[in-house]
């Protein structure tokens, strides 16, 4: 099924504290995983999915993502003068077929907030959230979450539809966790609990990074009220769509589908070391490198 959903936010605007001081000058969705920043694969993920509009929601120190994806006319003709073809080749991106906006949140206001800003871009019509500091790793055949969860949300009527992944039972009280109506790997939810104990999480599925909205989660966010350090929470919003009784869908990554999250140095070097090991180019010079490397560690 192609989506005829066609835009997507992704909210770059987090001071991204915990990788200090690596992000003190340089945003986390900057930050290269293998050849490519984080959110070159964000970018890359969505247009694959047919998005042809992207508003980025940025903040003071990240004028560097809309200088990654400017057109740098001066470096190519160097490139192209030096005969350089496998560097003009690594430019591609920049020729990606999508259109690129940005605002700024003008202050540190929750997840919530940063989504509020693209009432005017969306044009009331539905829309992609993916976070600039999650990549999507899929190893399967078959449609990536992103599509599916457009598919749900256009067949289903919903009024939004959220990506879950399992996460083992004792680090539940660290997400936001689902609470279907049924199982299966499409499911309406009752509910989301915000980071329960495991006692009382009604399951092991975690909220994962992308979203399908429709227009009306703009008045939900507007009708909640500011959650902790006065922040306006895009579950919260969500949660109030379910006790209105409009449909909220949940949608499971599949196997061999998970996420890479860029949120703290030790996913981040987990990813980083994941995609170099893999890589088509560099990974089997890395990976003779790593066993050796961890010979010696070990010897």
């Amino acid at each position: 099924m192609s989506s005829r959903i066609t835009q997507a936010v992704i909210p770059v605007a987090g001071l991204g504290t915990r990788m200090l001081p690596a992000t003190k000058s340089q945003p986390k969705e900057m930050l290269p995983i293998g050849t490519k920043p984080v959110v070159q694969y964000v970018v890359e993920e969505l247009e694959s999915c047919g998005v042809t509009r992207v508003l980025f929601v940025t903040g003071k120190t990240k004028s560097s993502i809309e200088n990654h994806f400017d057109a740098d006319i001066e470096l190519r003709r160097a490139l192209e003068i030096s005969g350089k073809q496998d560097l003009l080749d690594a430019l591609k991106f920049e020729s990606i077929g999508a259109s690129f906006y940005y605002i700024r949140q003008r202050a540190q206001r929750g997840l919530g907030d940063a989504v509020s800003y693209a009432e005017d871009f969306t044009r009331n019509e539905p829309f992609i959230v993916g976070l600039g500091d999650s990549i999507m790793i899929k190893e399967n055949g078959g449609p990536g979450i992103v599509q599916r969860l457009c598919e749900t949300f256009e067949t289903r009527d919903a009024a939004a539809a959220i990506a879950f992944q399992e996460v083992p039972r004792e680090n539940v009280s660290k997400y936001g966790i689902a609470m279907p109506a049924q199982e299966g790997d499409v499911f309406r939810l009752e509910d989301i609990v915000e980071k329960p104990s495991v006692a009382d999480a009604p399951s092991n599925l975690a909220v994962t990074a992308r979203y399908v909205f429709g227009p009306e989660i703009f008045q939900a966010l507007r009708e909640i009220p500011p959650g902790k350090g006065g922040e306006i929470q895009l579950t919260d919003a969500v949660r109030l769509l379910i006790r209105k009784g409009r449909p909220v869908y949940g949608v499971k990554l599949s196997p061999g589908e998970r996420r890479l999250d860029i949120g703290n140095f030790t996913s981040y070097f987990k990813g980083f070391i994941e995609v170099v090991l893999k890589d088509p180019v560099y990974g089997a010079e890395m990976r003779r490198y790593a066993a050796g490397l961890l010979k010696q560690l070990e010897g």
